[in-house]
């Protein structure tokens, strides 16, 4: 049995004659038995990990179900040899059945885990110290324990290659939430002030401006003429709307409220305002992160329902590896599975329908846009999680085609063919790579001049002008070296 522990690898041997599956009820009973346990098995060989960046290597190839180096050496020089085309002399017992298949491919040796093989390497756990007696003392195990497995938490965190994809998913879904928090919120805030100026929700409709318009009058006895300049400006420079509510206000039905209610509905006012720009904040966070990770998918289908793409495929990733047919009922999954348990139609869109190009497309119409679309967007992903240069190019030449395949249904004039989209953008990054190198070249054309002028006035006799053009030619290549991070040492 292949026992790995944060200390290193061990190798442990059945001493039971018996075929090793029928050892199942007899290792569970001995598993907590020292006694009985060190009759069942015993310690054939143990190799400690040299250092504690190999024990994470080592950790780390066992997760992937990797055969490294040092297992390789271990099994080979522990392992008894048996001859080619004989019947092997020992069957390794592993705990994963991935690392059996690939020690089982590698070496050649066979591997086999079952629940037998598992109550033993339960014991092997329990009982480690006694087998090896440098564990027994000291707290030594708990130490590499505790240590390996921070490092290989740290590490699995550092090289998590979605974690910037982790935080669009939590943008969006605190985005979310928090839309449905301000419908809430704005929805109480209105019935609380409509006890006492309910013509106000008639006369302005958005949520948010009508907690700004109601902090803003506060009680209508004390609001008139004078406040009217700053009611208009608060809508915005609508003064025939701040009339209109000016002359509500007076007439208005409802019922009267005191100083403390008011207080009251002010600092709700005063919360839900904050809690909107904090959502507007948040949108702009969003917006940056997905003009970072996925540009393309953004400039393509927006930000909101790209963030909302990348949320329900797990991650960027993710997205990018799903065929486009998987791209365009994401998000539908309930109706796709009712759809094929009762053998009707199957969904034609799923998250994609958020997106204005399906809104615009005639009814008949939707279905074709909606898997072009998701054409479209699986092959914005795949660019935006595969190329090494961010670029929005890409998704905005697409968001092009979109338009001319919408333009085709309605009108029949021929859109761009792919091929010829694409490398149209093609053209235009080499283009402006090539301009890039020109700008870096001048520098060097600069030094070359100032070179080129201390020549001409030496020619010309005139050696103190000479000097001058010199010194300037050598602090041109001393910055130029800065620049470069080169060597700045006088030559």
């Amino acid at each position: 049995m292949l026992f790995e522990c944060s200390l290193g690898y061990a190798l442990f041997e059945c001493t039971e004659n018996e075929e090793i599956g029928a050892l199942k009820a007899s290792a569970q009973k001995a598993a907590v038995d020292l006694s009985r346990f060190s009759k069942l098995v015993k310690l054939r060989a143990f190799q400690p990990f040299l250092s504690a960046e190999s024990a994470l290597q080592n950790i780390n190839d066992v997760s992937e179900g990797i055969v490294g180096d040092d297992l390789r050496s271990f099994l080979e020089a522990n392992m008894p040899k048996s001859k080619p085309g004989a019947k092997p002399k020992a069957l390794i017992g592993v705990s994963e059945p991935k690392m059996g298949t690939a020690i089982q491919d590698s070496l050649g040796l066979p591997c086999n885990t079952n629940d037998a093989i598992l109550e033993l390497m339960r014991g092997i756990r329990a009982h480690l110290p006694h087998f090896i007696h440098e564990l027994s003392g000291g707290g030594s195990l708990e130490k590499a324990q505790l240590g390996l497995a921070h490092s290989y938490s740290r590490a699995k965190v550092k090289f998590n290659v979605n974690k910037s994809d982790n935080m669009i998913i939590q943008a969006i879904a605190m985005l979310d939430q928090l839309d449905k928090n301000l419908n809430t919120f704005a929805m109480r805030m209105k019935e609380w002030y409509s006890w006492h100026f309910p013509e106000l929700g008639r006369l302005v409709k958005d949520n948010i401006l009508y907690a700004k318009i109601a902090q803003l009058i506060g009680s209508r006895s004390s609001f008139g003429e004078d406040n009217l300049a700053d009611l208009a400006s608060a809508l915005n420079d609508d003064e025939d709307l701040a009339a209109q509510i000016l002359d509500a206000s007076r007439t208005s039905m409802g019922m009267d409220i005191s100083d403390f209610d008011l207080a009251n509905v002010n600092h709700f006012a005063t919360r839900l305002l904050a809690l909107a720009k904090y959502r507007h904040d948040l949108s702009e966070y969003l917006r940056s992160k997905m003009g970072t990770m996925a540009p393309n998918l953004s400039a393509l289908i927006g930000d909101v329902v790209g963030a909302r793409l990348i949320s329900q495929a797990g991650s960027l990733t993710n997205l990018a590896k799903a065929p486009a047919s998987t791209v365009q009922i994401l998000g539908a999954e309930k109706a796709l599975f009712r759809a094929l348990k009762t053998k009707s139609n199957t969904p034609k869109y799923g998250l994609i329908f958020h997106s204005s190009f399906i809104g615009r497309a005639a009814a008949k119409n939707k279905g074709r846009i909606s898997r072009y679309l998701a054409n479209k967007c699986s092959i914005a992903a795949r660019i935006d999680s595969f190329s090494d240069k961010a670029t929005p190019l890409f998704g905005e030449r697409m968001r092009d085609q979109v338009e001319e395949r919408l333009s085709f249904y309605e009108t029949g004039a021929a859109p761009t063919r792919n091929a010829t989209a694409m490398a149209s953008v093609i053209d235009a990054l080499r283009a402006a790579d090539d301009d890039v190198k020109v700008d870096k070249g001048e520098s060097g054309k600069k030094k070359r001049k100032a070179s080129a002028d201390a020549d001409v006035q030496m020619e010309e006799g005139d050696e103190e002008a000479a000097k001058a053009a010199r010194k300037a030619a050598k602090k041109a290549k001393k910055a130029a070296r800065l620049s470069a991070g080169g060597d700045l040492e006088d030559e």
